[in-house]
């Protein structure tokens, strides 16, 4: 990991820890003030518990004109941004994307959409709905090692973090405690409850935490219409086309909206923040992560609305290229920070019990 990060963010640490005006902020602080000398692998896992809300830096006073020119967010910022690259499996493919975001998720998508549309023209076997597109073992051909394959590469990044940070073994309560602590996304509600002032120093919202419970919650239905298609197909032989009123499409609907909503939402807050307080170089690759998991749930509702239309080819090639791109880039995008921050929060709640 660069150096110069870790030196940095551990001078600003060692001065909180001397302060502790911040302590009932979010979990960054406890964990912060239960140690006294910083390792590599404690300001790793300070900087996976930071949700970046910045509240801490607008009580600070010793910001910016003072000598001591603290800026929490940003360094814990640069940190977790450098750990995600160098955790990342494989880690050039980290590094490349978070450079070059924007362009690498958008050749993507129309990458595979060209592939898709060129792949239509394979037997379908007169299958109905969009398997008469292509068909559903083509599909199951491509997705199967597209899903199985961020998996993987998520799992080897966590092991490197776990052993990175030096967490030892957890039990069952410290996962739960995590998932209750991710549900209620407990970390962007502000020290006092009042929401955080990511968007106005002076202005406390639980904007934030709004659209990042709607995107999670949209891509969680999202991931359940899947997942309950899946099942109707394979156990129940209830192949599709769905009708509106059936389960999968009541999941995917009302997650892809969730979805649209919170990533257009997402975006409109982070274009109107303070870059300054933020990861120096991430910006580009999280609004690239952000514009291809809202463009995936769009293409989707535009698939259910005009999906009996003669352009439904067309929109399939690009959802499905779309789809193709969010899992494969999953690892590497911002995507990952879930799973990081919910691997700090299981590590932490093994920490203090």
């Amino acid at each position: 990991m660069q150096t110069d990060f870790l030196q940095e963010a551990r001078r600003q640490a060692e001065i909180c820890n001397a302060c502790r005006y911040c302590e009932g902020y979010c979990s960054v602080f406890p964990a912060l003030h239960a140690e006294r000398a910083f390792s590599d692998g404690d300001l790793t896992q300070l900087a996976n518990l930071c949700h970046n809300c910045r509240g801490c830096y607008y009580a600070c006073q010793y910001t910016a004109p003072h000598e001591f020119d603290l800026n929490l967010p940003q360094a814990l910022a640069d940190v977790r941004q450098n750990s995600w690259e160098e955790m990342a499996f494989p880690r050039a493919a980290g590094k490349a994307f978070q450079k070059n975001g924007v362009l690498i998720a958008v050749a993507t998508v129309i990458g595979f959409a060209l592939l898709f549309w060129a792949a239509r023209t394979l037997p379908s076997a007169g299958d109905e709905g969009f398997y008469a597109a292509l068909s559903h073992n083509a599909m199951v051909a491509i997705f199967l090692p597209a899903f199985l394959f961020p998996l993987l590469s998520i799992a080897v990044s966590l092991r490197r973090y776990w052993r990175h940070i030096g967490a030892g073994p957890f039990r069952p309560a410290h996962l739960i405690t995590a998932f209750r602590q991710a549900a209620d996304m407990k970390n962007l509600k502000g020290g006092h409850g009042d929401g955080c002032n990511f968007e106005d120093e002076d202005r406390f919202t639980h904007a934030r935490r709004a659209v990042h419970q709607a995107v999670m919650y949209g891509f969680l239905l999202c991931f359940a219409s899947t997942s309950v298609a899946t099942v109707m197909h394979y156990v129940f032989d209830m192949p599709a086309p769905y009708g509106l009123l059936s389960l999968p499409k009541l999941l995917g609907l009302s997650g892809g909206l969730l979805l649209v909503v919170g990533c257009a939402e997402m975006i409109r807050l982070k274009l109107q923040s303070d870059r300054s307080l933020g990861a120096s170089a991430a910006f580009g690759g999280e609004v690239a992560f952000v514009g291809l998991l809202g463009f995936t749930g769009f293409s989707g509702l535009a698939l259910y609305a005009f999906g009996q239309s003669t352009v439904m080819p067309t929109l399939l090639a690009i959802h499905l290229g779309a789809v193709l791109s969010f899992f494969l880039l999953t690892p590497f995008t911002k995507m990952a920070h879930g799973f990081y921050r919910l691997t700090a929060l299981v590590a932490e709640a093994g920490r203090q019990k």
